[in-house]
C-alpha cells in the first residue's frame, strides 16, 4: 500500500528476511480514496502485522483532507525476536478531477540497524524532483503521472473504481530512483480479517522475476480500501498485513 524495501534479519535470528518494513511504506498501502474520483474523505485505519499467523506489530494510517490539499500520515511499530522497526511516513498531494499530484514525501525509520530519513519534493512545473540525498534535482526521466511510494496507490484505487484490471505507474522511490510498479487483477475472494469477513478484489504485483511475490486485497464495499497485503520471497512469507479497524472522519 509503495505498496518498502530494506532487507533485515541478516543474523541467525534474522535470516528469514522478515522485511516487515516493506509493509510500512508504500508497498501497497493506499490513501483510501472515496468512490467519487474527485473527492477524498478523511479517515483513520489500524492494521495488524502478522507473520505465520502470529502478530508482531501494528500500523496506523490517517488521511486529512482540506481545501488546501491532502496529508497522509503513516506509523508502524514492529518487534520480532531481537529485531525492532519503527517507521513514519508523511505525504502531501493534490487530487483534482481524479488527477493525483504528489508534492512532498518524507520517510523516517529507527530501530535495529542504521536510522534513515528520506525526503522528496516534486516540482510539476519544472518537472523536477529534489531529494535530501542530493543538492541538485534528481537525474530522472520525468514521466506523466509520476507518483511517490504512497500516492501511486491512490491512483490505483481510482483505476479500480474505473474497472481497470492492469496497472502501470511511474514511481520515484524514497531513494530517488525512477521505476515502474505494475499490477494485475487475479479475481474476487472473500477473506476473514481482524476487522471481519470482507468480499474483496485480489491483485498481484508483477515483478521481472518470480523470486518475489506481493498480493493485495481491496474491498469494493469500502470504496476499494486496501484491507490486506501479503508479501513473500521464493514462496516464503515475509509479512501479512490485515485490517483491524477503519473509520471515516467527518
Amino acid at each position: 500500500m509503495q505498496f518498502l524495501m530494506a532487507k533485515f534479519f541478516q543474523s541467525k535470528a534474522l535470516q528469514s528476511k522478515f522485511l516487515m518494513g516493506a509493509v510500512l511504506t508504500s508497498a501497497l498501502f493506499s490513501p483510501f480514496i472515496s468512490a467519487t474520483p474527485t473527492q477524498l474523505h478523511s479517515y483513520q485505519a489500524e492494521y495488524d502485522i502478522l507473520r505465520q499467523g502470529e502478530r508482531h506489530g501494528s500500523a496506523f494510517r490517517r488521511l486529512n483532507v482540506s481545501e488546501q490539499g491532502c496529508e497522509l500520515s503513516y506509523k508502524s511499530d514492529i518487534k520480532w525476536m531481537i529485531f525492532n522497526d519503527k517507521r513514519s511516513e508523511h505525504a502531501e498531494f493534490h487530487c483534482t478531477n481524479g488527477d493525483i499530484k504528489p508534492l512532498s514525501y518524507v520517510m523516517e525509520r529507527t530501530g535495529t540497524g542504521p536510522d534513515r530519513k528520506y525526503t522528496l519534493n516534486f516540482n510539476h512545473d519544472k518537472k523536477q524532483v529534489m531529494s535530501n540525498r542530493s543538492k541538485y534535482p534528481l537525474e530522472i526521466n520525468w514521466e506523466t503521472g509520476v507518483q511517490d511510494l504512497m500516492t501511486y496507490q491512490a491512483k490505483m484505487r481510482l483505476d479500480l473504481m474505473a474497472g481497470k484490471k492492469v496497472f502501470d505507474y511511474p514511481i520515484v522511490d524514497k531513494k530517488g530512483k525512477a521505476r515502474h510498479y505494475k499490477f494485475e487483477i487475479l479475481g474476487t475472494e472473500t477473506i476473514t480479517l481482524p476487522y471481519g469477513n470482507v468480499e474483496t478484489i485480489k491483485a498481484k504485483r508483477v515483478y521481472n522475476s518470480d523470486k518475489r511475490q506481493a498480493l493485495a486485497w481491496f474491498a469494493p464495499s469500502m470504496d476499494y480500501l486496501l484491507v490486506r497485503m501479503w508479501k513473500g520471497e521464493k514462496g516464503v512469507e515475509q509479512f501479512d498485513v490485515q485490517l483491524k479497524s477503519y473509520q471515516v472522519i467527518k
